[in-house]
């Protein structure tokens, strides 16, 4: 169990968790900052958590909720005060409704999050601050305290986990519900260079093809929240298909970190997916993640079984080889 100690000032309006790890300072920031690895943990045991959203940089936002053992959910979210990669992040830590939203009927509370080189490996020192003793008795009698040290007790066995989340590990589809995927991987290159290969028309032409024998006739991007972006396709001699492309709007941008687009097949009707691009620093370069929001599960399956992933691998590898090396 890494906790070692666990300091409440009713006085100061704060509790504070001490907990000491063998893996690397760096290796548990990691841990914190991949969704992929956040949510083995965040939690209390039996309630797992799914990210759907998780943007570690100031200004940004998580999203997730963690599902019991009879079906209930119960929602989360935080916002991102302050980051100093690598070494500490402040939040604004609050209940979700359902849909996501906010809780307005929960209090929400300011947390720190102090990562630190030990001796023996890494020290993580969480500090919640409450904003008046009625909160601070009314969540630890909900059980936080209790739900905290759980989560701690799970991070042992993430850490230990030296291969799954590394770079060089290809493209890592998972299904988050019915109408959301999230696609990660680790791209050999900083933040800056790689939405810099998103946003550039020569650099995506390089790169954006898919599979082999396909080349990139049309890339339009969208620079600033509501400008349209195109993106054509056409295979080359010899291989076999039909030219196809894609169209959408930006939604919302803060660059180099996050943006939202809709994504709409050119000439093919129906509701448009909503994609979520989020990148973050990482010690083998940045961790790319897409959130994919489809119409309904039919679509998503669909989509899913034709070989996307694929295609994003083979585009990722391309990006890494022939535009960041």
């Amino acid at each position: 169990m890494p906790i070692t100690e666990v300091l409440k000032d009713p006085e100061a309006l704060t509790m504070t968790v001490i907990a000491d790890f063998t893996a690397t300072r760096q290796r548990l920031w990691e841990a914190y900052t991949d969704p992929r690895q956040i949510e083995k943990f965040w939690g209390p045991v039996g309630w797992p958590a799914t990210f759907t959203r998780h943007d570690v940089f100031p200004g940004g936002r998580s999203s997730y909720y963690m599902s019991g053992p009879d079906g209930e959910h119960s929602g989360g979210f935080w916002e991102f005060l302050a980051v100093d990669p690598g070494h500490s992040f402040e939040v604004r830590d609050g209940f979700a409704t359902e849909d996501g939203e906010e809780n307005a009927d929960m209090p929400s509370m300011r947390m720190t999050f102090q990562f630190e080189e030990t001796d023996g490996g890494s020290r993580l020192v969480t500090t919640t601050h409450f904003n008046s003793a009625e909160e601070l008795e009314k969540l630890l009698g909900m059980g936080m305290e209790e739900g905290m040290t759980s989560a701690m007790g799970q991070i042992d066995e993430v850490l230990a986990d030296l291969t799954s989340f590394a770079a060089g590990q290809g493209a890592d589809l998972q299904i988050l519900s019915d109408t959301q995927i999230r696609v990660s991987r680790v791209i050999r290159g900083s933040v800056e260079q790689v939405w810099q290969a998103h946003h550039e028309p020569e650099l995506m032409k390089r790169w954006l093809l898919g599979p082999d024998g396909w080349t990139m006739t049309v890339a339009e991007p969208a620079l600033e929240v509501g400008d349209t972006f195109r993106q054509e396709w056409a295979p080359n001699e010899g291989t076999p298909g039909e030219p196809f492309g894609f169209t959408g709007e930006l939604l919302e941008s803060d660059s180099p970190f996050r943006e939202v687009t809709t994504e709409s097949m050119i000439g093919v009707p129906g509701e448009p997916n909503i994609n979520e691009l989020t990148l973050t620093p990482h010690e083998d370069g940045t961790l790319l993640t897409l959130v994919i929001i489809y119409a309904n599960a039919e679509l998503r399956d669909m989509i899913i079984g034709t070989g996307m992933v694929d295609g994003m691998e083979a585009s990722y590898a391309r990006l890494e080889a022939e535009v960041l090396s």
